[in-house]
């Protein structure tokens, strides 16, 4: 099972020093990965009376792109992940190009993890229809596959359309590993119909209910035809609170279950500087990575 860190952009701030500081730490720590979320739009919550997204205009997003860019070029091991980067408000095309630069910047470090995304606002502002944005994701990957892959090719979606053309140069990774991010039902078939891999919502824990998930995520691989074991799973761990033994106990279950990947988490917890998210990600991984 490996061990990355979520990177807690919205409460970071916007130095590049820390950012850079904070990526090379944990990679020195022996982490082997760094998450990042991703939106480009920011709605104002102050004239939405009822407002219910996750975040607003109070919360800063680096974009992920850029942002994968620079820790490329900082950074030599850790696997650049996003989970996940919002694909059906975007040209699919342009993603293409992007993840592909950032694997060859970062010699193959790239994971694009995809979702469908919860804010109409943002998808209005993006020019994109928010209504087909689940089976527009679905010819999406399918396209960015074909892209990261072949030589200039034709491609006629409903969608999407190409002639003739491709992007050069090509990525390392080919293809780019396509892990899929969703809390409904749908996204976990479609998980086991086309996904490398699996983001669930970052509350579920390794008890029952963590179980059944990933045991109904087995059995849409299986219909599908595929391995479910080829397929990973990535779940998040909160380390801002609780007890070492606390955080030892949850991954011990994680790893029993077969997950592949956990990112230790630190935002939500009252932190408010950069140094205070570092000292919990030290402290989570004298307890996960050196095992003390």
């Amino acid at each position: 099972m490996k061990i990355g860190v979520t990177f807690p952009q919205n409460e970071f701030g916007g130095d590049p020093g820390a950012i850079k500081a904070f990526a090379q730490t944990i990679e020195g720590l022996g982490f082997r990965s760094l998450l990042a979320y991703d939106h480009v739009l920011s709605a104002d919550s102050r004239v939405r009376p009822g407002w219910k997204g996750s975040y607003d205009h109070t919360d800063p997003f680096h974009e992920i792109f850029v942002l994968f860019g620079y820790l490329a070029a900082l950074t030599e091991t850790v696997e650049l992940v996003t989970g996940v980067l919002i694909l059906p408000q975007r040209q699919t095309a342009l993603v293409a190009k992007q993840a592909a630069e950032v694997d060859i910047l970062s010699n193959g470090r790239m994971r694009l993890g995809v979702g469908v995304g919860w804010n109409e606002v943002e998808y209005d502002g993006l020019g994109m229809d928010f209504r087909t944005r689940g089976a527009r994701s679905e010819e999406q990957i399918a396209l960015l596959r074909r892209l990261w892959t072949e030589e200039p090719f034709s491609f006629e979606g409903r969608w999407d359309s190409i002639d003739r053309a491709g992007i050069v140069p090509l990525p390392v990774q080919r293809p780019i590993p396509v892990w899929i991010g969703g809390y409904v039902e749908a996204t976990l078939e479609r998980v086991g119909r086309i996904g490398n891999g699996y983001f669930p919502s970052g509350s579920v824990k390794p008890d029952a209910d963590g179980r059944a998930m990933i045991e109904r995520l087995r059995g849409y691989a299986t219909a599908a035809s595929r391995n479910p074991d080829e397929i990973g799973v990535h779940v998040q761990l909160p380390v801002g609170s609780g007890t070492p033994d606390d955080w030892r106990a949850r991954a011990d279950g994680w790893r029993e279950l077969g997950v592949s990947d956990i990112s230790v988490n630190t935002m939500r917890s009252g932190f408010t500087t950069p140094a205070q998210h570092l000292a919990a990600i030290e402290r989570a991984a004298a307890v996960l990575i050196d095992g003390r």
